[in-house]
């Protein structure tokens, strides 16, 4: 029945139907096929999969985060970076990497960062005599930090499946989100000292604290959102509603790069990125129903176990399993098929739950930026009009670099944990 259900399911991907449908409809074939399931239960039960208070926070979520992106903050935060670091060598690509870092505590979202970043960024590294394929890659890989660092969509969608903390799990994405940051940071000056990339004219005090003034409102909204949740203030799902209302002043009364005409196609946006991440989140629900009725996940529970006899064993089959599922689904879907399969296993191994969620999610990064259906690959893609080759090709060191990281993060979990330990 298994190996019949992936089948379909895979079929079903070559033929192009989307991942939802794709999870949808393998299920409910299987079902029919089984003759024990009334038909009604399927729309049933993908309807109580979204019928959850937290998953309210991914909708307001991705409205802030395109209103911030079309609303001049990704504008004002680079240009803040820039002046503070844009003389030194490499200084543009550090700039990059900084915004991006910025942009994810704002969006949660990796394309979301990787688009409004690089089509700012990108003209301008390549204006100051940076190479293109180098800058790709930056914003490339600097975007998936936006599902690590807090607030996180992915990380939402994880507590929910794995009934876990959403406060517990932002605070344990800090860490390993700056420290990922700072291995990019390091790869980007590295290579650009190597090629001796350019550097811009020192901007004066004047010139940064008027960059400060403007970049300080968008800067502001991170503070808000994770000091709302971590004091007890308001959940995440209140606290998203918040930084939509404070996206939104500040974008139509501050910064003014946007009107009240803008609101309709910003609404069309969030309403097809959320509708996206909610037909998978219903699919794959269903999907894991059946897994679950035919007790898939103890069966593998077992089989791993018996398999593996060290957590470390376990941890890189399961590391390399998503590596090889992320070149070919992209980060939701795997969480959502492969999560409730794992827990078990996980719970068997001893493994915190909050540290396998940031191991998960970094392994969730990394498919971002791996071909053949890397989004930040396409987002970069479609934002530099250059073939995907190229983009894929900028990636690779920062790719390995961030595999690396991965490690580290996996070898102490402490890196993860500290923060959420002071949580109750």
């Amino acid at each position: 029945m298994v190996l019949t259900l992936f089948g379909i399911f895979i079929v079903l991907l070559l033929f192009n139907v989307p991942i939802a449908f794709a999870l949808a409809i393998a299920t409910t074939l299987i079902f029919v096929q089984q003759g024990n399931f009334a038909l009604f239960m399927v729309p049933q039960r993908m309807f109580t999969a979204l019928d959850s208070f937290t998953l309210m926070a991914i909708p307001f979520f991705v409205f802030s985060g395109v209103i911030m992106s079309r609303g001049g903050v990704s504008k004002y935060l680079i240009k803040w970076l820039r002046t503070l670091l844009g003389h030194t060598t490499g200084g543009l690509s550090v700039v990059a990497i900084g915004a991006c870092m910025i942009f994810a505590a704002i969006s949660g979202s990796s394309p979301a960062t990787a688009a409004a970043i690089g089509s700012i960024i990108i003209p301008g590294m390549l204006e100051a005599g940076y190479d293109k394929r180098y800058s790709m890659g930056i914003v490339a890989s600097g975007g998936t930090l936006g599902i690590l660092i807090p607030p996180s969509i992915t990380l939402i969608i994880f507590g929910v499946v794995a009934e876990e903390s959403i406060g517990k799990l932002f605070m344990a994405g800090m860490i390993p989100g700056i420290l990922l940051g700072f291995i990019l940071v390091a790869t980007a000056i590295i290579i650009a000292k190597q090629k001796n990339f350019g550097r811009q004219r020192k901007a004066t005090w004047e010139e940064r604290w008027q960059a400060t003034k403007q970049a300080i409102w968008g800067a502001l909204l991170p503070v808000i959102i994770l000091g709302s949740i971590y004091t007890g203030i308001a959940t995440p799902t209140e606290s998203a509603a918040v930084a939509t209302a404070y996206a939104l002043f500040v974008s139509l009364f501050i910064y003014r790069e946007i009107t009240w005409k803008d609101i309709r196609p910003i609404l069309v946006e969030t309403a097809s990125i959320t509708s996206m991440i909610f037909m998978i989140i219903a699919g794959a629900m269903l999907f894991a129903l059946l897994l679950t009725n035919e007790q898939v996940p103890q069966e593998v529970a077992a089989f791993i176990t018996q398999t593996f006899h060290s957590r470390w064993a376990f941890l890189i089959a399961v590391n390399i399993m998503f590596f090889i599922m992320g070149t070919f689904l992209e980060a939701v879907s795997i969480m959502l098929i492969t999560l409730p399969i794992l827990l078990p296993a996980i719970k068997q191994f001893g493994i915190d739950p909050i540290h396998f969620a940031i191991i998960m999610t970094i392994n969730m990064e990394l498919a971002m930026i791996t071909p053949p259906v890397g989004l930040n690959l396409f987002v970069v893609s479609g934002v530099t009009k250059e073939a995907l080759g190229e983009v894929v090709r900028g990636v690779l060191p920062f790719l390995i670099m961030m595999i690396i990281g991965l490690g580290i993060i996996m070898a102490f979990p402490g890196l993860s944990l500290y923060l959420p330990s002071f949580m109750k």
